[in-house]
């Protein structure tokens, strides 16, 4: 059935990070008359801007302002604290909506089949980010009493983390952490922090700015062993076809050939080593064996059998999230999406669910940044405006979503709500002369969001 002439095309987008913003910015930007309701898990929109961005990058943070811009619009309503699949099932928003687009993100950590993997002092790198980050589904606590701690994985989230154990607790008490998190950081015992890369300069996924803020800590002196910097013909055509990878490139030579700055941290960037081992002895982290690679010719690696141990009491395994499967919703378990052709939802034989779509890490893995996330919206979006044009889209039956939500007694909050919650943290941070401090605790957040303010 086709939309209904005399009235709005009704739809929902469930996630509201950056993927399920940007879904919703373009459908209301449209020639097509739209409503779009904005679901969210957690009490609070912006999902990993939120909750995965590193506490001391508010650069990247600024991408909230043109966010709010688009939950201010009119057309779209946000409605957080809601477990699609728990609260409120697929089945059942399709009776209120003319199309669902899912935009979920990824949040759990993908597997390291490596023998130690499960020891306890091996963590996932969103583990940690959860802590850092003051998400209340992770630990308030973190045991930091390790002196020498080694990354795996050399892209941004890596970065992160290898930086936050290089500082001191007190160089990010003037961010938003919260109380539990800057108790934690400030006894951290980390005097050295090992990053592995099993490839080379060419090859890292770090991004310019963020390798070169490292330097900027005067608590860290970053090393790279001038032997690690290393190329084939692959490697240089890579640098030539991208100046963002030149330019990672570049910053790593200067690491490597300049005199070692005094600083009570060392951050070790080490190329062309393959973790293959967590080393153990009474069921606790000693240490890592990593196999020493080599370029292959093409841009890639061979293994040439030489063996080290790094003496380390904690990893951080930063190999990449891995996104949830959605009660009601087919799922690919291999690669950890929704299975989609671009857009549409596919059933697992490969034909379309009507009416459901993705976008966003759900759709294509959590790869790329923020350009790639709103290409890949447009994507999605244009595909659903045509099946809309072309009468594809099942009709709902029901009119408003928060009769049923109310009707259930279910918590939710909304963007009035955000701002509440909003204004609360940034009180708080105020008295400390800090731009804001998160609150952390789920019922709190719910509670301020879902507060009336006095009027004096």
């Amino acid at each position: 059935m086709t939309q209904t002439p005399n009235r709005p095309l009704r739809v929902a987008v469930i996630g509201a990070g950056p993927a399920g913003i940007y879904a919703s910015d373009i459908l209301i930007k449209s020639a097509v008359d739209v409503r779009v309701d904005l679901f969210e898990q957690m009490p609070a929109p912006f999902g990993l801007i939120r909750y995965g961005v590193a506490p001391d990058h508010p650069r990247i943070k600024g991408i909230v302002k043109s966010l709010h811009n688009v939950l201010d619009k009119p057309e779209v309503r946000l409605l957080a604290n809601i477990t699609v699949g728990r609260d409120i099932s697929v089945a059942e928003l399709q009776e209120y909506y003319d199309a669902l687009v899912f935009s979920t993100g990824a949040v759990g950590d993908r597997d390291l089949d490596i023998p130690g993997a499960d020891l306890p002092e091996s963590y996932g790198a969103g583990e940690f980010v959860g802590f850092y980050d003051g998400n209340p589904r992770f630990e308030r606590s973190w045991d930091l009493s390790a002196k020498q701690v080694a990354v795996i994985g050399v892209g941004n989230v890596g970065l992160d983390i290898a930086r936050i154990l290089a500082k001191t607790g007190d160089e990010l008490l003037v961010t938003e952490i919260p109380d539990n998190v800057y108790q934690s950081l400030k006894n951290n015992q980390a005097e050295e922090v090992h990053v592995f890369g099993r490839r080379g300069p060419a090859q890292v996924k770090f991004t310019p700015q963020e390798l070169k803020e490292l330097d900027h800590s005067p608590t860290i002196n970053v090393v790279v062993d001038p032997e690690d910097i290393d190329y084939d013909a692959a490697s240089e055509e890579a640098r030539r076809a991208s100046k963002s990878q030149d330019l990672v490139c570049t910053i790593l030579e200067q690491y490597a050939i300049r005199d070692p700055k005094q600083a009570p941290h060392t951050l070790h960037i080490h190329l062309f080593e393959n973790p293959v081992e967590i080393l153990e002895k009474d069921g606790h982290v000693v240490g890592l064996r990593t196999e020493r690679t080599a370029l292959d010719g093409q841009g890639g690696v061979v293994n040439t059998g030489k063996f080290t141990d790094w003496p380390v009491q904690a990893v951080y395994r930063a190999v990449g999230y891995r996104s949830d499967a959605i009660t009601g919703l087919p799922f690919d378990e291999e690669n950890a999406v929704i299975p989609n052709d671009g857009g549409h939802v596919l059933n697992l034989d490969g034909s379309i669910v009507p009416g459901i779509y993705a976008t966003g890490w759900i759709k294509r893995g959590p790869v790329g940044l923020i350009g790639n996330t709103k290409s890949d919206a447009k994507e999605t979006i244009d595909m659903l405006l045509t099946d809309a044009a072309e009468g594809r889209l099942p009709a709902p039956v029901h009119a408003d979503v928060v009769t049923l939500l109310d009707e259930r007694n279910i918590e939710y909050t909304t963007w009035d709500g955000w701002h509440l919650l909003d204004a609360e943290e940034r009180r708080s941070g105020e008295s400390e002369g800090r731009e804001r401090k998160k609150i952390v605790e789920w019922e709190d957040m719910v509670r301020v969001a879902r507060s009336v303010p006095v009027v004096s």
